[in-house]
């Protein structure tokens, strides 16, 4: 019975060759995305899984001024462990707010190069947390001063496979040079974790160490991301309840000092990652909306070409009627002939499976390109087991319907040839068609709204120079001592307009903060003010508006306690942009109270990302700190692939030998602030073209099979007179009102959308209605594209091969 199922199921494929390749190339691509979106989810929601006991281990984290902060003060950590019976470990790491690059050196084979990701950590830390070691104890690893654990890919790098552990190699930063040695190589491809990691320095050291020790307060340099594992079977919910206690007990002084108070709360560690949304993460994070995103774009994707699968099989039933008539005949049931039917979709959607394992292996190289990832196939077993039960499923969707609907043919109906298409099948396979462009019509609205969001934010005046700009990192003090020297030999450069130099610059987090108070003002009144230091050229250089007062100078008589503020701190203290020049701000070290002379306010800027308000922000000289940039303003089209960076290498070489060359571009770097709608606006994309191109290959059966149905009708019509252009307007007019209806349906779903994913955004277009009548226009023009061939096929058709068997 089952090699008989298999005859006809192959023999029906080989009779409808068009509607055969339609369903089998239409489900193979619905599930080549659907795969390839898995591929990308599983790879998501695997960070962090991998350490030992991840459900024990919570990240500390603080809460201000309902701001929630991702790190916390230096004591926490030890404070925890002594106080709360339930901390079975503790650990900290410090991101200093300087060390955003470490240049690290081999004196030996002199290979110097500039490395991110490095982080300060306790010597508990590898207790915590699980890395796989290639070379060293990682239960020893920092538990000495001054050690550090690379990366394969940095030991690699340095030392080629050559084992580097109890090797020395000096560390830049920018207050000196410092010797470390390697005691321990881990595995880069298995860390996949909010930690993203390239290597780890002893939190006891001779550049940090003397300053980690000393800080004591509870309320000041909350610089130190704290992490907790607890012991096994401890209630998570008593220990959250023990914290406010516990950081009275602690904290209250300190906080009462400045008349603040914080609270802290846990995050689970394994959700960090995907869930966590607050201030100052170490690095950039996953985001669980998109995988939502992600997933529903799947699922329609595949239910889009399986309504096809649906569509087709019962506009074609006529042609298999008297099959089932007799069959019935022959004594099969309704039951028997529902199965035959599920059998033959099942071997349509694993003929697709093969065919979607293809595309995958073609396709996935461009898809991690898109994604920016670095897939693998079979990264996860579970993703083959997925795979088959989302193929069995995919068939027995796509087949349920037709199998219900051709086995349900009455016998005398059939035999006697007099079966026709009854309402219900029609309204239901209509209603499926208007699903599909729906979702067609939702899927480009909401690519058009990324696109011109993104567009917006490429373009948005944000209140500075972002343009021809170039930047260069500083981790060495020699370099900033030779900064006059440098800048002298680089302005001889016509192209070279100015430079300058600062602790940051727009876009990068890396700002300070501080409150401050206005005059005849407390710190009951204190606003949080985030400051950069600079040269007293950046504001130019930088070509920030000044709307009153003047620009910070080079005497430091006048200018050692002088700032520049925007509009908005000047609001946040109450004072009048016009009037606030020679005011003060007041701001408190201990039980000192000091103060700041405003002497110039500039028009606001977007110092941060569009996603976010602008805020207070201030421009102050160095007062013993090092700058961290030096920033070139570069005259001259296409600089970036011009000589000029070569000759700016040159000058470098010359001024600073012992030190390498790296850049960046300042609007580059203010655009990775949008990596991820970048990453998703892509991905959306490509993907909106597939189920547009699905859709199209549904669209283009049924109307196959409309005028193939019609096809006598026309020749009759053409021979009482009717023009090509009345019979193409007749066979395309109810295809025309289904998309109508599909856009009327998509409109209020996509604006929805559309306004939901803007408002992650402080600063966004708003979406107009000629937005939704070009995504309507487009969905039309690409509906009446895809039928017209076949529309205007049958038109042309002479009447006589349309007749002749009259």
């Amino acid at each position: 019975m089952i090699k008989n199922y298999f005859k006809i199921a192959w023999r029906n494929l080989m009779k409808n060759k068009f509607f055969s390749f339609i369903n089998i190339f239409g489900l193979a691509v619905g599930l080549t995305t659907c795969f390839l979106l898995m591929l990308y989810v599983f790879n998501e929601t695997t960070y962090d899984k991998h350490h030992s006991d991840v459900d024990q281990i919570y990240r500390v984290a603080l809460e201000v001024n309902n701001q929630r902060w991702a790190s916390g003060p230096a004591p926490l950590a030890q404070g925890l462990k002594s106080d709360l019976a339930e901390v079975e470990e503790v650990a900290r790491i410090l991101d200093f707010p300087t060390t955003d690059k470490f240049l690290l050196k081999n004196e030996n084979n002199d290979r110097s190069f500039y490395e991110s990701n490095g982080y300060y950590a306790d010597s508990t830390f590898f207790k915590i947390f699980t890395y796989d070691f290639v070379y060293g104890d990682k239960k020893t690893a920092l538990n000495t001063p001054n050690s550090i654990v690379i990366s394969e890919a940095i030991a690699q790098k340095m030392f080629g496979e050559e084992n580097p552990v109890n090797k020395l190699i000096t560390v830049e930063i920018p207050y000196g040079e410092y010797e470390y040695t390697i005691k321990g190589v881990f595995k880069n491809e298995k860390n996949k974790s909010h930690i993203d990691a390239n290597f780890f320095l002893s939190m006891r050291n001779d550049d940090l160490g003397l300053w980690v020790e000393q800080q004591t307060n509870w309320n000041t340099n909350n610089l130190f991301y704290t992490y907790v594992k607890l012991k096994e079977k401890s209630n998570v919910s008593a220990f959250k309840q023990k914290l406010p206690a516990f950081l009275e007990k602690n904290a209250s002084a300190d906080f009462q000092a400045v008349n603040i108070s914080k609270k802290l709360f846990i995050q689970p560690v394994k959700d960090i990652y995907l869930k966590s949304d607050i201030e100052n993460e170490l690095s950039s994070t996953g985001g669980a909306t998109y995988l939502y995103i992600f997933g529903s774009i799947a699922a329609f994707l595949l239910l889009i070409a399986c309504i096809n699968f649906m569509n087709l099989s019962t506009a074609n039933s006529e042609k298999r009627a008297k099959e089932v008539g007799v069959q019935k005949v022959m004594g099969a049931s309704k039951k028997s002939l529902m199965f035959q039917y599920l059998g033959e979709s099942l071997i349509i959607a694993f003929l697709a499976l093969f065919l979607a394992l293809l595309l995958i292996y073609l396709f996935l190289p461009v898809f991690n390109a898109f994604a920016q990832k670095e897939l693998s196939f079979f990264e996860s077993p579970q993703l083959i087991f997925w795979m088959i039960t989302l193929t069995v499923i995919t068939g027995l969707i796509s087949g349920l319907y037709p199998a219900f609907y051709l086995s349900s043919f009455k016998i005398t109906t059939v035999i006697k040839g007099k079966l026709t298409n009854n309402f219900s099948a029609k309204f239901i396979r209509k209603g499926l068609v208007v699903f599909q462009f729906a979702t067609s019509v939702c899927l480009i609205l909401m690519t058009v709204v990324m696109l011109k969001q993104l567009n917006f934010i490429k373009n948005q005046d944000l209140g500075f120079k972002k343009e021809q700009q170039l930047v260069l990192p500083i981790r060495n003090p020699e370099v900033v001592n030779n900064y006059s020297a440098f800048k002298n030999e680089i302005l001889k450069n016509p192209n070279v307009i100015s430079m300058t130099a600062g602790s940051t610059y727009p876009g990068f987090d890396l700002v300070q903060d501080t409150f401050f108070y206005a005059e005849g003002k407390t710190m009951e009144d204190k606003v949080l003010m985030y400051y950069a230091q600079v040269y007293e050229d950046y504001i130019q250089t930088l070509d920030y508006e000044l709307l009153y007062g003047r620009l910070l100078s080079d005497n430091p008589d006048t200018d050692k306690n002088a700032m520049v503020l925007n509009e908005t701190a000047i609001r946040h203290f109450g004072y009048n942009p016009e009037s606030a020049v020679g005011r003060k701000i007041f701001y408190e070290n201990g039980e000192q109270r000091l103060y700041a002379d405003i002497v110039g306010v500039i028009k606001d800027f977007n110092f941060k990302s569009l996603h976010e308000e602008i805020e207070p922000y201030a421009l102050t000289k160095f007062n013993g700190d090092q700058p961290n940039y030096f920033i070139l303003n570069i005259q001259g089209d296409n600089f970036k692939d011009s000589n000029i960076l070569a000759e700016v290498e040159n000058v470098w070489g010359k001024i600073n030998p012992d030190t390498p060359f790296q850049y960046s571009f300042l609007d580059q770097d203010f655009q990775r602030n949008y990596e991820r709608e970048q990453r998703t606006s892509d991905i959306i994309v490509c993907f909106t073209l597939i189920a547009i191109f699905i859709a199209c290959l549904g669209l283009l059966g049924l109307a196959s099979f409309t005028t193939e149905q019609r096809r006598k009708e026309v020749g009759v019509r053409r021979v009482l007179g009717s023009s090509v252009l009345e019979i193409t307007t007749l066979l395309s007019k109810d295809f025309i009102k289904l998309i109508l209806i599909a856009i009327v349906v998509a409109a209020p779903v996509s604006y929805y959308l559309g306004n939901r994913w803007l408002q992650d955004f402080a600063y966004h277009i708003d979406i107009n209605w000629w937005l939704f009548a070009s995504t309507s226009f487009i969905a039309l023009l690409i509906a009446l594209l895809t039928i017209s061939f076949q529309v205007i096929k049958a038109s042309i058709t002479n009447p006589v091969e349309s007749l002749r068997t009259e």
